[in-house]
């Protein structure tokens, strides 16, 4: 295939992604699930897993070897830019003045899914390694079982009402933690990976610390001190963080977050970066990202008996770590056994992170095919079954219904603890998208940032709506 037949077939495979992701969303929203997961889940079936298997001659034409090439370049921008939001999003004052029991939770739901999550990686190596070193498929299979998608979350926060609750401002502050602690955990295993020994592991080590310090202690003053950051030089940096700590050893994915993180904390300047950058995200690159996953995910790779035991087994092992573990811990701090299960069905979520994860993962051959697949399972149930289940713990819960609804709507307290509500309305004064909105119309985004309860000093009046 010549250059320019590659150039005029990707505008086919383009459109064809963006307009199956628009669908996946509208049709998933319908049963009450956020859009991201339809286009999460319509990426995976435009890959061999189903329409190399009902088509496979579309499935060559649409996505030859040089077509997912050029989707990877732009999915590797994709994720390099999800993740500059993420960190933009993470709001390190929800660590401070939370006391003992944020802590706590935190601890148990990495603690507790990692230890099962080395328990299991050491039981499937012998058969599933495929040649990677033990210690780093271990700590690999460990720490990527501790993540929780703190954007899948605040979302689910935000549709199900309970965003201002002081059960949702505990699980999001719970996730902030969790974010911060699995992301340095995966940057330490991956630093060991890469390594040829233990002084090559130090420099790496050494030079990503060096790396953190400059852009916590130089850059952020640096850019807050300015009255205002130009786009491009936003977009710039996040690129530039990306490619140092891919060059120091780590992934890129790391000095795109910690870009997000050094960027000034004002709502306004926030609110500025999501409009101008975030379509661009969500409506191009992040469907492509989910074609490209789609692509190396193929559930025919579990053909035997084995296979299967070993993907229930790791879906058991991850949704027993960390929904059981924060679950105990909550209930130990003091919750009713129904909050604690709430909190620990949110922090049980997964997503796009764990997605994230997974392929860095392959990319460094940590994990073969077959854990990749095994992986994305898990990470769709862990995610999907997040409303559900809350659904499940609480009678008065309803699809759209807000806290505040909920608390109007209380029947001799029966609602119970789980809708401990503030006053005022719980989804900010945003308007939910309606899931009977056709797929055309539509906007979703997995970025969702809870509303501040109170403004930052020196920021500009918040504006009503914003979120």
């Amino acid at each position: 295939m010549t250059p320019a037949e590659v150039n005029v077939r990707l505008l086919l495979a383009l459109t064809v992604v963006i307009a199956a992701s628009r669908v996946g969303g509208w049709a998933i929203s319908k049963i009450g699930q956020p859009r991201v997961h339809g286009e999460l889940l319509l990426g995976i079936l435009l890959g061999p897993s189903l329409l190399g298997l009902v088509w496979p001659d579309a499935l060559g034409y649409l996505f030859p070897d040089e077509i997912i090439g050029a989707l990877r370049a732009l999915a590797q921008i994709g994720i390099v830019l999800f993740m500059f939001l993420i960190g933009l999003e993470l709001d390190l004052n929800l660590l401070r003045g939370q006391g003992h029991k944020a802590v706590i939770i935190s601890l148990a739901s990495i603690i507790a899914p990692m230890l099962l999550g080395a328990a299991v990686a050491l039981l499937v190596y012998p058969r599933l390694g495929g040649g990677a070193d033990r210690l780093g498929f271990t700590l690999f299979f460990a720490a990527a079982m501790a993540i929780t998608a703190f954007p899948v979350l605040a979302r689910v926060l935000r549709e199900t009402g309970l965003q201002e609750t002081r059960l949702g401002v505990l699980a999001i502050t719970c996730a902030a933690i969790d974010d911060v602690c699995a992301w340095c955990l995966l940057a330490v295993v991956v630093a060991i990976v890469q390594s040829s020994g233990l002084s090559d592991a130090l420099r790496t080590m050494s030079l990503s610390i060096l790396f953190l310090l400059v852009m916590l202690k130089f850059v952020k003053p640096t850019l807050t001190r300015l009255r205002s950051v130009p786009m491009w030089i936003t977009v710039c940096l996040a690129l530039l963080s990306a490619w140092v700590t891919e060059e120091i050893g780590i992934h890129a994915i790391f000095g795109a977050f910690i870009a997000g993180t050094a960027m000034p904390r004002r709502r306004g300047f926030q609110r500025r970066i999501h409009q101008r950058l975030e379509p661009a995200v969500v409506t191009l690159l992040l469907p492509v990202f989910f074609v490209v996953v789609g692509m190396a995910t193929e559930i025919r790779a579990l053909d035997g008996l084995y296979l299967w035991a070993v993907c229930l087994l790791v879906i058991g092992t991850a949704i027993a770590g960390k929904w059981g573990g924060s679950m105990i811990a909550a209930r130990f701090t003091g919750e009713t056994w129904r909050d604690a299960a709430a909190i620990g069905i949110l922090l049980n979520t997964r997503g796009l992170t764990e997605l994230v994860i997974l392929t860095v993962g392959l990319e460094l051959r940590l994990i073969n095919g077959t854990l990749f697949t095994i992986g994305v399972l898990m990470a769709l149930v862990t995610t999907l079954m997040a409303t559900p289940m809350l659904a499940l713990i609480s009678p008065l819960y309803h699809r759209g219904m807000t806290a505040a609804h909920v608390k109007d709507q209380r029947v001799d307290g029966d609602a119970g603890p789980l809708f401990d509500v503030e006053a005022g309305s719980a989804d900010g004064g945003q308007e939910v998208p309606d899931p009977a909105d056709p797929p055309w119309t539509a906007d979703a985004s997995p970025v969702e940032r809870p509303r501040d309860p109170k403004p930052i000093p020196g920021d500009s009046k918040p504006v009503a709506g914003d979120t």
